[in-house]
């Protein structure tokens, strides 16, 4: 990558909570659910998702998710 160009900038969005069901996605209360952060690229979440869910590993209900958020914003990009 040279000093001109620019990595794409595709966003992702980190949360979690405690789950209804081990094998759903339904969050226990939606106003407990943590917004971790929002980041540039999938790698830069993923590093924030292990962290966060390696941080709640003695509680099994509790789960933590990345939205591609950029897949929603721009449905057709090939990203």
């Amino acid at each position: 990558m040279t000093a001109t160009s620019k990595k794409p900038q595709l966003l992702h969005l980190v949360l979690g909570g405690e789950l209804e069901d081990l094998h759903g996605t339904e969050f226990r209360d939606l106003s407990k659910v943590e917004m971790v952060g929002l980041y540039p690229d999938y790698e830069t979440a993923k590093v924030a998702w292990k962290a966060k869910a390696q941080s709640t590993v003695d509680n099994a209900h509790m789960r933590y998710f990345i939205v591609h958020l950029h897949r929603l914003m721009d449905p057709d990009h090939p990203h």
